[in-house]
């Protein structure tokens, strides 16, 4: 079970194992108005449940407001960020899983009513889960749950995990409460497959220097257009998202103890070490070698 307390937003990261493709990741950001979860997607399904404060969601092209005690499902494939807001630290929990886990060995009856209905998004769960509800409380219980056996790892978690899953389909069944996502709107469509071909770029080339004309050329639109619309979509400049992502990458090889810092800012598409500490410290609030430094004492405390 993959826990921790940073969530690495890679598209190809393997959540969990192969053998048990759920992992559940904590995350805290005291930053208010900043992303506490970059714009992405993956292929996997997530729960996302606000532990603390309040977040401005994005699942594709739409936004609207999770609070503490609430969560979010999101279908795999759908993009989505959210941002800190109102005055108070801002906690959640995302648990991130291959629907796969659920599929029954051979075509049954589980199969066929609840699980390819799932992942093909013609029966899935409500976007938003709210405490209103009886139902609604007994999936937000379910998902407590599930939190509570990832934090302490006891035998048999996967049991308790992969059943309280299927409760939640069963809840969701018996109340004719799923959503059908199995259509969207074409120019929503267009818009999000833009966006994509956009991420995919930047992501693809972000250890070298991109020109901001390099990215809109993909889609095609012009630089002007594509800014605006990359902004209207993530509410960050294709820079800030660029540069957020370049830093992800680094914390990553700063717990490299051997790498040199200059090197992992070449590595992550940084031309000058002055700009690299700039946004690295903007970003992680701390210079990279406080970060390194911190990262490797909290490894050798866990040693």
């Amino acid at each position: 079970m993959d826990q921790t307390t940073r969530h690495s937003l890679k598209e190809d990261r393997l959540h969990g194992d192969n053998m048990f493709p759920l992992a559940a990741y904590w995350i805290e950001s005291e930053e208010i108005g900043a992303p506490v979860l970059e714009c992405h997607w993956h292929a996997e399904a997530e729960f996302f449940y606000v532990l603390e404060g309040e977040v401005l969601f994005q699942v594709d092209t739409e936004y609207f407001p999770v609070r503490a005690g609430e969560a979010v499902f999101i279908d795999g494939g759908d993009i989505h960020a959210g941002y800190a807001i109102g005055e108070s630290v801002c906690k959640f929990c995302a648990i991130v899983f291959d629907t796969h886990l659920l599929a029954s060995a051979s075509y049954d009856a589980i199969q066929e009513r609840y699980i390819s209905p799932l992942q093909d998004k013609k029966r899935t769960f409500p976007r938003l889960i709210s405490p209103h509800t009886e139902w609604e409380r007994t999936l937000l219980d379910h998902l407590r749950g599930i939190m509570d056996v990832c934090s302490r790892q006891p035998a048999g978690l996967e049991t308790a995990v992969k059943g309280r899953l299927y409760l939640m389909l069963h809840e969701i069944a018996a109340e004719g409460c799923y959503s059908n996502r199995s259509e969207t709107n074409s120019a929503d469509t267009t818009k999000i497959d833009r966006l994509k071909t956009a991420i995919v770029f930047m992501q693809q080339n972000f250890h070298r220097p991109i020109r901001i004309s390099e990215i809109a050329e993909q889609i095609p639109m012009s630089e002007g257009q594509f800014c605006r619309f990359f902004k209207t979509m993530t509410r960050q400049t294709p820079i800030e998202y660029l540069n957020a992502y370049r830093i992800r990458q680094a914390t990553e090889l700063l717990l490299q103890p051997d790498r040199k810092i200059s090197a992992v800012a070449l590595d992550v598409g940084f031309d000058h070490m002055s700009y690299f500490v700039k946004v690295f410290r903007k970003t992680m609030k701390c210079t990279p070698s406080q970060f390194r430094k911190k990262q490797l004492e909290t490894v050798d405390r866990h040693i």
